[in-house]
């Protein structure tokens, strides 16, 4: 059958292939570096004492030098349980929790739409890119200020402004010809339950753009300017692009310092992650809830053995951490 674009390189995301291929070897410890997702071991598909059975966990391939087998965890799969390339996917979606789309052509209409809502949520992010340099959002660039955040990291973490208003970025949006399915479907405004205007999701708040693996914005995090507001960080609403329990804020980044040999940290929020990214530590990540997930432990292991977590010490932080 055929699958959506997009998702074979989801599945191999998601999927660790050091954990896949660890239930057929025994790893040289000696050898292997998994903190790099550097992996040795005899291979498993021939017979041989010495580890010449190489996994590169970070770029998904496996090598071996002694047979030159080679490939990706659903070729290993195939391999070692004998089945078709649909099988191997099944059972590496089902341990990754993925549902195989069916062979329909909403499954390619899906696909389609979610690479739309991407587009939609960048066009977002330059909205609130831009209100921040707006006299409406003095107050926000004072806190920033204050906070120590330069233009210049302020541009790196592509912070941005919610203005205080009901249909900002609903305005903004439609004058570019984008559809109200998308934009609900993008987690970006709410329909008015007293049959008036659709309204933005975010409004008075400084905007995060959160990010997945690949660098697609997928959500947003908007602190609050009001100190009196009841919920003082606000995350999307869960989207077809947006789990918010298998998603890490500047993920992508952490990974890559986490295998420059970096430290990673698990901080509270993102401006805690901004700071130690300020302070020289760049592998620094926030989960976006007040619990760390089982999902979300998994891609911490991914990235690093031990990482290492410094939620707040107050009671809400202890249970993130528990």
């Amino acid at each position: 059958m055929s699958l959506p674009p997009g998702f074979l390189e989801e599945l191999r995301d998601r999927a660790s292939l050091s954990q896949v291929v660890g239930r057929k070897v025994i790893w040289d410890n000696r050898k292997s570096n998994q903190g790099k997702g550097d992996m040795w071991a005899p291979c498993p598909f021939h017979q041989e004492k010495s580890a010449s059975f190489h996994v590169d966990d970070r770029k998904g391939f496996y090598y071996c030098f002694g047979c030159h087998a080679k490939g990706d965890a659903i070729s290993f799969v195939r391999e070692t349980e004998n089945v078709s390339f649909m099988e191997a996917v099944e059972i590496i979606a089902r341990e990754v929790g993925m549902p195989v789309p069916k062979q329909d052509p909403r499954a390619q209409a899906k696909s389609d739409k979610r690479t739309q809502l991407a587009e939609v949520m960048e066009q977002a992010v330059q909205w609130f890119r831009l209100q921040l340099r707006t006299g409406a959002a003095g107050a926000a660039r004072e806190y920033l200020a204050k906070r120590g955040l330069s233009e210049k990291a302020q541009a790196h973490w592509e912070i941005g402004f919610a203005p205080d208003s009901w249909q900002g970025l609903w305005d903004a949006l439609k004058a570019k010809g984008v559809e109200d399915d998308l934009i609900f479907g993008a987690g970006l405004a709410k329909p008015s339950t007293k049959g008036g205007r659709p309204y933005d999701t975010f409004r008075g708040r400084i905007m995060f753009p959160i990010r997945d693996a690949r660098g697609r914005a997928i959500a947003f995090g908007g602190r609050a300017m009001d100190p009196n507001d009841k919920a003082k960080y606000l995350n999307s609403p869960e989207t077809e692009l947006f789990d918010k329990g298998r998603s890490l804020y500047n993920v992508k980044d952490a990974r890559a310092a986490a295998g420059r040999g970096q430290p990673l940290i698990v901080a509270e929020a993102y401006m805690d992650v901004i700071a130690l990214h300020g302070a020289g530590f760049e592998g620094a990540v926030a989960p976006l809830g007040t619990a760390i997930t089982e999902n979300q432990l998994q891609m911490l292991w991914r990235i690093a053995p031990e990482p290492i977590i410094t939620l707040d010490g107050d009671a809400a932080g202890q249970r993130a951490a528990l």
